[in-house]
């Protein structure tokens, strides 16, 4: 991450990037890009102009339903100004290689984003971390004792603001994975059969047989 903030001038600009490259087809109001990226809105704001200039970004004008508040659940129509990624722009193809190819932390940095969740056993990343798209049922999965789930999610919130969209992820106690390990669990054989990197394994947990390369 420290070569790309360097490279890109701020971690701000780098994540705002991401969450552009990973979700192209959506657009984003700037207090919405500032909830994602866990940025404060200024600099969103700052962020957002100077990507405009270069031509990454647009901002255009859409309709949206706004909840009006009030004991009646009634809804009006609102045009919004928001931002969405610009198509055409002529280094697209390459901005993605770079931010969305790259894996913004080491394997021992992801470990350590976790190391207060509980006593971990296992940590599993796949998917995103990986670009394997097509295949993998979660991004990250966790297995440990005395687990704090609440610790996870932010945990888990704040890698999704640094990547640039929704991770996926799996939360297991090390009983009840090893249970569901032995029982052949869908879900466990499918993580574990297609690609995947342990970047944490106390568990020396072997491979199903039939692994699919």
């Amino acid at each position: 991450m420290e070569i790309l903030e360097k490279l890109f001038g701020s971690s701000a600009r780098v994540k705002i990037l991401r969450l552009f490259l990973f979700n192209h087809e959506e657009v984003f109001e700037p207090k919405e890009i500032g909830l994602r990226v866990q940025v404060r809105l200024p600099l969103v704001r700052k962020e957002l102009s100077l990507l405009n200039k270069i031509g990454i970004i647009k901002q255009i004008t859409v309709t949206r339903e706004i909840s009006l508040k009030g004991k009646t659940k009634k809804h009006k129509k609102k045009k919004v100004l928001v931002w969405r990624l610009e198509p055409s722009f002529v280094y697209r193809a390459a901005l993605e290689n770079l931010l969305i190819n790259m894996i913004p932390l080491s394997s021992k940095r992801l470990v350590n984003r976790f190391d207060k969740v509980g006593r971990m056993k296992l940590i599993i990343v796949a998917g995103v971390f990986i670009q394997e798209w097509d295949h993998s049922r979660v991004d990250v999965l966790l297995v440990g004792d005395r687990i704090k789930a609440s610790v996870a999610e932010r945990a888990v919130r704040a890698l999704e603001a640094d990547i640039g969209r929704e991770l996926r992820f799996a939360l297991f106690e090390t009983q009840d994975f090893l249970y569901r390990l032995g029982v052949c669990d869908r879900l466990i054989r499918d993580i574990l059969e297609y690609p995947h990197e342990r970047i944490l394994d106390k568990l020396g947990v072997d491979e199903p047989k039939d692994v699919i390369v």
